[in-house]
């Protein structure tokens, strides 16, 4: 919608956007695996991950009013962080469209709340180490968390993205009418950088009556060096490498169709 909606009283339509990265890892020995786990909670602290969160908050128009945080023992992280509208002389751009990549972050929010938690975790039979990272991001009013997407998916080395997007609730215009929805949209991927689009196969389930959008991306291209740890492809046989080539793969296919490849 260009035009803006005049309302009656505070728009009390919610929108929720859950962003989750998974990024998959071969680790050989338990020594690699315990070195994985301590680099992938060296490289997303709470410091970092409070860091990105404030970037998000600043993107979507946001005042930070309070910051929690925590690294946790053995490993994973979480950070929760309250927000509140924050006062702009301009309108807020709600048009849809790509918001801003990392190095073009530019800023102002409405009150609720970004969240952040860690999941690194890995098997000791297969050698796989699968990291999940979890980041909600839910406002009240006119700014939509979906600007925030370009930011966050350059922001983590992700093989596989989910991302749900709900607006819930309702506003009314000066007639009394209500809109369950404040804004014109498909898909999610409306939201995507094209070079993102390029580097990722997907996948949408959207209920539009429902006002809730889900879009799964998986990574195309696969280079074998890209996923081990500690060691490289000229250190192990074209047999062994084949083989953890396919279970990392299968991997990567039953979490982004969500169901074990028997």
């Amino acid at each position: 919608m260009s035009d803006r909606l005049r309302l009656h009283g505070f728009n009390n339509l919610t929108s929720s956007l859950s962003f989750n990265i998974y990024d998959i890892c071969y680790a050989q020995t338990p020594e690699q695996r315990e070195e994985y786990i301590d680099y992938i909670d060296d490289l997303y602290s709470a410091d970092r991950l409070t860091q990105i969160l404030k970037d998000v908050t600043n993107i979507i128009g946001a005042h930070v009013l309070n910051i929690a945080r925590q690294d946790y023992e053995p490993h994973g992280a979480s950070v929760t962080i309250l927000i509140a509208e924050h006062a702009l002389e301009e309108p807020v751009n709600t048009e849809p469209g790509p918001g801003p990549l990392p190095e073009t972050i530019v800023g102002h929010l409405d009150k609720s709340h970004v969240t952040v938690h860690t999941y690194p975790e890995s098997h000791p039979e297969n050698g796989i180490c699968t990291f999940r990272l979890d980041i909600d991001v839910s406002t009240c009013g006119m700014i939509s968390p979906l600007k925030a997407l370009n930011y966050l998916i350059h922001s983590f080395d992700s093989d596989i993205v989910t991302m749900d997007y709900r607006v819930r609730g309702f506003t009314r215009d000066i007639n009394g009418r209500k809109l369950f929805i404040d804004h014109e949209i498909t898909s999610i991927q409306d939201y995507l950088a094209e070079d993102t689009k390029r580097r990722y196969q997907m996948i949408d389930v959207n209920v539009y009556q429902e006002n809730l959008f889900h879009t799964k991306m998986l990574l195309k291209e696969f280079d074998l060096d890209n996923y081990l740890f500690g060691i490289t492809k000229r250190d192990i046989s074209f047999e062994k490498a084949a083989s953890i080539e396919s279970g990392l793969r299968r991997e990567m296919l039953e979490i982004f169709y969500s169901r074990n490849l028997d």
